[in-house]
C-alpha cells in the first residue's frame, strides 16, 4: 500500500513496521513522518506531558540528511522517544532529578548509539520517574489525564500510546516497561536480562536492570529489539504451531481487581478456542516470597549506585527515594549474597517450568491505571519475572470500566527471546485480530 492510500491514516499513527517500509521503498520521506509525529507532540504535549527535552530543528536536520542518503538501517527514518535515563549527547540528561537540571553528557549511551546506527531520528528525551524509580515525573496517562501511565517509563509508553513516536526505549528493574504498557495500551517488552548492553544508562541495580522498549505491535519491538541486541532472526516471527500456555493467576491475585480478573478469563477462552492447549498452573510458593527478594536485592544495590546522590545531594532526593535508600542501606553484604542465592535457586526451578508450557501468561498489573496523585502504580506482578531474568512482552486487548487499557504479559524462558516474541505475536493476533497500521 503506496503513500497516497494511507492518506486516511495520518501518518503519526503507522506501526514503525509499515514506517519503516513505506520509508526503505521511499515512499514515504523521514522528514514527512517526523513533522506528523511533532505536530501530534504540538498538539497534545501540554496534556500527556510526555517529554524532557525537545530539539525539533536538530531532529529534522537528522531526517533531512537520512532523506538524501542511502537506507542505512532497518529503523531508517523512524523517529523514536529516548527515556531521560539514558546519556545523549546532543540532549541533555536528567535522570528524571532536579540534582542534573543541567547536566549534559559528551557521549551517546550505547543503544541510542545503535540506534542511529540504524538510521533512527531520536525526537526526544522522554520522562522518567526519578531515577527511574518511584517519584512519579509529570507525564499523565494519554487515555485519561486523570490518571497516571505507570513508571518509571512513563514518557516512553505515553509517547507511544498517544501516537507521538512508533518507539520508543526503556528500563525495566522492577515493573518499568511491562506495568506502563499496560496502563496505556501499548506493546512492552523487556527482554532476558543481560541482552542488551547497558553502557550510558544510569544504573540502579546491576543485578536487575533490563533495557527494552515500546511499540504498537510485536513486531514493533521486535524491530527495535533486533537492533540493539544485533540480531535480525528477532524480526522472523513467523509461528505456525499452537502454543502451549501455562495460564498462571500468580500468588498475588487477591489484589487484582475486576478488569484483570475479566481479562484473564477472556483470554483463557479465546485462546482456547483458537487451538492453544491452555492450563491453569500453580507455580510453586517459592515465587510469593521471592517479591520481596528483589525488592531487598534493588534496595541494597540502589543504595550503592546511588550513593554519590545519596550522600552528596540528598536534598535533592525526594523523600520517597530516601526512605528507600536508607532501608537499602541497612542490608548486609552477607544477606545480599544470600538473597542472590535464592534467586538462583529460584530461577533454576523456573526453567524446568518451560519444558511443560512454551511461555506462561499473567497479569501485568492490578487492573486499570491508578489516579494520577496515587502514583504509578505497584511492581508486584513484574518483579519475580525480572527477578529470573525471564522475558517478558505486555499484550494489550482489553478495556476496563474506567476505560483504560488492560492486557497480560506473555512470559518464556530466559534466553528464549525470539520463541516468546513469535508466540507473543501470536497470542496477539488472536486477541486482537482488527490491528492494523
Amino acid at each position: 500500500m503506496g503513500l497516497q492510500q494511507k492518506k486516511t491514516i495520518e501518518l503519526n499513527r503507522l506501526s514503525a513496521t509499515r514506517a519503516a517500509q513505506l520509508l526503505a521503498r521511499r515512499e514515504l520521506s523521514a522528514e514527512q513522518l517526523l513533522r506528523a509525529c511533532f505536530a501530534r507532540i504540538e498538539q497534545r504535549e501540554g496534556v500527556v506531558r510526555a517529554w524532557a527535552a525537545l530539539d525539533k530543528e536538530l531532529a529534522l536536520t537528522r531526517a533531512r540528511e537520512l532523506d538524501r542518503s542511502s537506507t542505512q538501517g532497518v529503523l531508517h527514518g523512524l523517529p523514536i522517544g529516548v527515556k531521560d535515563i539514558f546519556a545523549t549527547s546532543d540532549l541533555p540528561t536528567r535522570y528524571g532529578s532536579p540534582i542534573y537540571d543541567n547536566h549534559q553528557p559528551s557521549i551517546d549511551a550505547a543503544v541510542v548509539a545503535s540506534c542511529r546506527e540504524a538510521g533512527a531520528v531520536v525526537a526526544g528525551k522522554t520522562v522518567t520517574t526519578e531515577f527511574a524509580t518511584f517519584q512519579p515525573g509529570p507525564t499523565r496517562n494519554p487515555h485519561n489525564p486523570a490518571y497516571s501511565p505507570g513508571g518509571s517509563s512513563s514518557g516512553s509508553a505515553a509517547a507511544v500510546a498517544d501516537h507521538m513516536v512508533p518507539l520508543a526505549l526503556g528500563t525495566q528493574t522492577a515493573g518499568s516497561i511491562i506495568r506502563p504498557a499496560a496502563y496505556c495500551g501499548v506493546v512492552g517488552y523487556k527482554p532476558s536480562f543481560g541482552r542488551i548492553q547497558r553502557a550510558g544508562l544510569k544504573t540502579i541495580a546491576d543485578s536487575l536492570d533490563t533495557i527494552g522498549g515500546f511499540g504498537r505491535s510485536v513486531d514493533d519491538v521486535a524491530l527495535l529489539a533486533s537492533v540493539l541486541m544485533r540480531d535480525r532472526e528477532l524480526r522472523e516471527l513467523d509461528y505456525d504451531a499452537k502454543p502451549r500456555i501455562g495460564m498462571y493467576r500468580t500468588s498475588q491475585w487477591r489484589h487484582t481487581d475486576h478488569a484483570t480478573r475479566d481479562a484473564y478469563a477472556q483470554a483463557a477462552s479465546v485462546l482456547s478456542r483458537a487451538g492453544a492447549q491452555i492450563d491453569e498452573v500453580e507455580l510453586p510458593p517459592i515465587l510469593c516470597s521471592l517479591v520481596q527478594v528483589h525488592a531487598d536485592i534493588m534496595g541494597f544495590e540502589m543504595a550503592q549506585s546511588l550513593a554519590f546522590e545519596r550522600t552528596r545531594h540528598r536534598a535533592g532526593l525526594s523523600s520517597s527515594l530516601q526512605a528507600l535508600l536508607d532501608a537499602g542501606s541497612q542490608i548486609t553484604a552477607e544477606e545480599h549474597r544470600a538473597n542472590l542465592i535464592r534467586v538462583e535457586e529460584g530461577r533454576q526451578r523456573a526453567h524446568s517450568w518451560f519444558e511443560q508450557y512454551d511461555v506462561v501468561l499473567a497479569p501485568s498489573a492490578s487492573g486499570e491505571a491508578p489516579f494520577f496523585d496515587q502514583g504509578t502504580g505497584d511492581p508486584l506482578f513484574c518483579r519475580v519475572w525480572t527477578l529470573f531474568g525471564a522475558p517478558c512482552v505486555h499484550l494489550p486487548f482489553y478495556t476496563g470500566p474506567q476505560g483504560l487499557p488492560v492486557g497480560l504479559q506473555v512470559v518464556g524462558r530466559s534466553g528464549d527471546d525470539r520463541r516468546t516474541l513469535a508466540i507473543a505475536r501470536w497470542l496477539l493476533g488472536v486477541l486482537r485480530p482488527d490491528d492494523g497500521d
